[in-house]
């Protein structure tokens, strides 16, 4: 077949990859100069499948009410809001029963756990090598993070995830460079989970995908897509629509631009994260693998010569403005923990990204409801976690086949209910 995909952030070029391995003819079409330059390009590169959960669950608007004026709150409201947050407020809103939140939960880690073994599959396989390590050491600040945290331990030993409840001396034999001057009560260590660089990875996998004959379009924008008896795309620049018998939507919150005037109107919006990139100074005082504060949610992790260090959710505000004081939570947590980590001579590289979510939590993978109409979509910030996992479930839809993965609850049908 020959295919369009619209995006090139790990989503769109693990779907590439994969339909390329399949024998497809495919294009790749994004308006960037290069690959995983959006909502992929520094993100916090935690895979750990045992932690991907909806947003929507029990107790969240009450938590995200009560956090409001806090100086390091972990989730945060921007204005201004537009209509299409406050409608996605809502629709979240009712999605944070408990048996909605069970099935969701539910199927963001069967997604997560399948997603796993197939990048590990891909990385073997194609001997991809980029900055990552193993590991993962979640941190309990007070008593009452480690009485939070005993209903996710239950949901992992229910899983069969391979964890350790440690004290804080055991927590300093994982990780030795955690600073001896913050306290905290406790730490759960995730020897199976991993840390990687998302972007190293995607531009890695685009070349191999170029090797099986996938052809990159890029600084190339899609400004429609029409349908005659195929799909075409309209491109800016060029004077007629392209037709091809298969179109793959992997363009993020963007989708929802080019999904409108086909009819799709979806509740998908962008929800900020924010992240810090710095050289490492010392080795000594860096993690080895992925530190997560389970208190301020956020990420510190090692990748190869550089730490980053990852957390805070923004829904509304402008989108090119960094909001000062989740910055500023970011250096908190890095300096609580690792505090002669990062290099201060060179220049810190400080970064918001959009991760687009539906409000129910799962992303949709499949058909797009029109013919020759695919998607790949609303990952939120589980996007490099779920990538591989999605790609092949998807290119396994398009080829007819069965996937190895049970699809429900990844379905477009399920946000019209």
């Amino acid at each position: 077949m020959k295919i369009a995909v619209i995006g090139a952030g790990i989503i769109g070029v693990t779907t590439a990859y994969e339909l390329g391995r399949d024998g497809h003819e495919v294009s790749v079409f994004e308006r960037r100069g290069a690959a995983a330059e959006e909502s992929s390009f520094a993100n916090a590169g935690v895979v750990a499948p045992g932690h991907d959960m909806p947003w929507a669950m029990p107790g969240m608007p009450r938590k995200i009410a009560s956090q409001l004026l806090r100086q390091h709150a972990s989730v945060r409201i921007g204005f201004p809001l537009g209509k299409s947050e406050m409608a996605w407020m809502w629709k979240w809103y009712r999605s944070c029963t408990l048996e909605r939140y069970l099935t969701n939960r539910a199927h963001m880690r069967r997604l997560a756990f399948y997603s796993r073994a197939r990048m590990l599959s891909i990385r073997t396989d194609l001997r991809l090598e980029y900055d990552r390590s193993d590991g993962h050491l979640v941190l309990l600040r007070t008593d009452r993070d480690i009485q939070m945290a005993q209903p996710g331990l239950q949901l992992l030993r229910d899983a069969g995830v391979a964890f350790r409840q440690l004290e804080p001396a055991q927590a300093r034999l994982v990780e030795p460079a955690l600073s001896a001057d913050t306290p905290f009560a406790g730490a759960i260590e995730l020897p199976d989970d991993e840390v990687g660089n998302c972007r190293q990875f995607a531009l890695l996998l685009k070349n191999e995908a170029q090797r099986t004959g996938v052809r990159f379009r890029f600084d190339t924008t899609v400004s429609a897509i029409t349908q005659n008896v195929r799909p075409s795309l309209v491109i800016q620049g060029e004077p007629s629509p392209s037709e091809f018998d298969a179109v793959v939507i992997c363009a993020g919150v963007s989708a929802s631009q080019l999904l409108r005037p086909r009819g799709l109107d979806l509740p998908l919006v962008a929800v900020h994260g924010y992240s810090l990139s710095a050289s490492i100074k010392e080795p000594l005082n860096s993690p080895r693998s992925a530190v997560t504060d389970e208190h301020y949610k956020v990420a510190v992790a090692r990748l190869g010569n550089r730490i980053r260090v990852a957390g805070g959710a923004e829904l509304g505000g402008a989108p090119d403005r960094k909001r000062e004081s989740s910055l500023q939570t970011l250096y908190k947590v890095l300096h609580d923990w690792f505090p002669g980590a990062a290099s201060r001579t060179n220049t810190i590289q400080e970064w918001k990204g959009n991760q687009p979510m539906f409000p129910d939590g799962p992303p949709v993978v499949g058909y797009g409801g029109q013919p020759g109409l695919w998607l790949n979509i609303g990952h939120g910030s589980s996007g490099w976690a779920l990538a591989c996992g999605s790609a092949r479930a998807l290119a396994d839809q398009i080829l007819g086949h069965q996937p190895e993965l049970d699809m429900q609850g990844f379905d477009l049908e399920r946000l019209a209910r």
